[in-house]
């Protein structure tokens, strides 16, 4: 029986208006993606074309002029590949560090069973309008002895509380309070029950909390302007940085011919700068993609 009315639902034919709306949503869809992808698309083949084409508005599909230069000028400085180094350490123990750090919280805080829940809730979320500033900060910070250390880029500004609201969301929402009641009564303890059944059923906040948090920290510079004044620790993004701004200082020096060679140079390093900086992170994107559109969906309606 349901069988045939399955068969009948689909052998209804969609009417005129229906085939209008999903046509229009189709175009719709398209010309988001032409706007999202575009930019994109332009800064890689800007980073191969001419400066001078570029400036013209002749690039627009296909570089122009196809050169090199700017990457090869990039890749001259070998600070460069300490940077790398330096961002992807950063990156790999500051998103560690942020998921046992917030996901912890973000458990504790779910659990209805937690003594002053409400009056912990209150304190983080306090924190995220009212800060102590940059000079307690800076003070805190030389006080536990972490200033110009790899521990400054990974500790101090690891708990995120968008992240453990977020998590705290899906634990009350996806985790039943019958799971734990069981779990209690098989003589679990609460160590064994989160990291043996609560994490296991979480893979999808663990891989959006994840990515949000590598993204982060792999973007990060202005904590290791403030924090870090050994060049050796310095991270990609502050090396770049550094760069660009060497360059513009020899082009303002500069003049006749040598003037024109360093723009030339410094237009076409500001692509390449955002290419070498942004692609390495976007390949990480594709291995989470699926728990990624999973998590982001958390508090919609469920049939």
């Amino acid at each position: 029986m349901l069988k045939e009315q399955n068969e009948k639902k689909r052998k209804i034919p969609q009417g005129t208006s229906d085939k209008v709306f999903q046509t229009v949503l189709y175009v719709m869809a398209v010309l988001i993606l032409i706007i999202i992808l575009y930019p994109l698309y332009f800064v890689i083949i800007a980073s191969f074309s001419d400066p001078s084409a570029v400036s013209g508005g002749q690039v627009w599909l296909l570089p122009k002029g196809l050169t090199m230069d700017g990457y090869k000028e990039l890749f001259r400085h070998q600070e460069i590949w300490t940077g790398y180094a330096n961002t992807i350490l950063y990156t790999l123990a500051g998103t560690f560090v942020g998921l046992v750090v917030n996901l912890f919280a973000a458990y504790a805080l779910s659990r209805r069973d937690l003594v002053g829940r409400k009056f912990f809730n209150l304190m983080f979320i306090f924190t995220m309008f009212f800060n102590g500033g940059l000079i307690p900060t800076f003070l805190t910070i030389k006080d536990f002895h972490m200033y110009n250390t790899f521990a400054v880029m990974v500790i101090p500004f690891s708990v995120s509380v968008y992240n453990i609201i977020v998590a705290r969301t899906f634990f009350q929402a996806n985790i039943p309070e019958d799971l734990n009641d069981a779990a209690k009564i098989d003589g679990c303890g609460n160590l064994y029950y989160f990291f043996k059944i609560v994490l296991p059923l979480s893979k999808a906040i663990i891989a959006v909390i994840a990515l949000w948090t590598a993204v982060g920290m792999w973007n990060s510079y202005f904590n290791a302007l403030i924090y870090i004044k050994d060049t050796a620790k310095y991270p990609l993004q502050l090396v770049l940085r550094n760069i660009l701004i060497t360059n513009n200082l020899q082009m303002s020096f500069g003049s006749g011919e040598a003037m024109q060679i360093a723009l030339r140079l410094s237009n076409l390093m500001r692509y390449s700068v955002i290419i070498v900086s942004t692609v390495p992170i976007m390949c990480f994107y594709p291995f989470v993609q699926k728990h990624f559109n999973q998590g982001v969906m958390i508090g919609a309606v469920k049939g």
